[in-house]
């Protein structure tokens, strides 16, 4: 394969790829902030009910957006319901098979630690071939438009000559 055509197929996948994780996050993050608020309601039903004694139990909420994302990206879909709403996946960057569940805890543990020092780490996507983040990098994934890996199909119309 030729630098150029290696060029061109890194640009099919990624193609605005950045601008819709960014719009993905957002949805993920209200969809985070729904699953906590619903949860914390029900346990904290729960602790009133038991007059306190299950109020311990909401010290699981910190788990939910790590949660959320570690099932998410070991799951068969490969990407959280933000990503594929905006037509995204996540796949192993050396052969675009599915993440592996520890994969997928290595790229959200990294991803919380690059948010929980600024942010500003994420950056790197903005300087690395397939526009990887850092947490992309060292977990061995990336992010490509779900639509680049599919294979293409004749329209009903056009023959396949």
């Amino acid at each position: 394969m030729s630098y150029t055509t290696a060029m061109q197929e890194d640009d099919w996948l990624t193609r605005g790829v950045l601008i819709r994780r960014m719009l993905a996050w957002v949805v993920d993050v209200l969809v985070i902030g729904a699953l906590a608020g619903m949860l914390w309601t029900v346990l904290f039903t729960f602790g009133m009910v038991t007059l306190g004694l299950g109020l311990p139990l909401l010290g699981i909420l910190p788990l939910v957006p790590f949660l959320y994302h570690i099932l998410f990206l070991a799951s068969p879909l490969s990407a959280t319901p933000g990503q594929t709403l905006f037509g995204l996946t996540v796949r192993r960057d050396e052969d675009f098979s599915r993440p592996s569940l520890l994969a997928a805890v290595i790229s959200t543990l990294l991803f919380y630690l690059t948010l929980a020092t600024s942010g500003l780490l994420l950056l790197v996507a903005l300087f690395t071939v397939r526009k990887r983040t850092l947490h992309d990098l060292l977990s061995g994934l990336v992010v490509v438009r779900e639509r680049a890996l599919t294979p293409a199909s004749g329209a009903w119309n056009i023959g396949q000559g």
